[in-house]
């Protein structure tokens, strides 16, 4: 399974461990993910996704789940969080 935040789109960044001597090597710096379940408001469930602990604070900060995909680039989404954008806009419109 690849090492990609599923709403912020965070993936593994590479740079070089350096020794005393100066001496540099490569390396990979992975993505803090965890395992969440995250509630949706409008569609009423639990939502499983695999997302970075910086992208947790960043839905909390807009104020939840379905504001934070509202509001985010359908390009930094993956698939699954791309459907639940899909049926919240969907559900919402029907509610108003």
């Amino acid at each position: 399974m690849s090492r990609i935040c599923e709403l912020t789109g965070t993936t593994r960044q590479v740079g070089h461990n350096v020794s005393h001597a100066n001496n540099k090597t490569k390396r990979v710096f992975l993505p803090n993910l965890q395992n969440v379940t995250l509630l949706s408001e409008v569609l009423e469930k639990g939502v499983k996704l695999r997302v970075s602990t910086k992208g947790l604070r960043s839905v909390e900060h807009v104020g939840g789940l379905d504001n934070w995909l509202v509001k985010t680039n359908d390009e930094k989404l993956s698939l699954k969080a791309q459907r639940l954008k899909r049926e919240i806009v969907k559900k919402q419109k029907v509610a108003a």
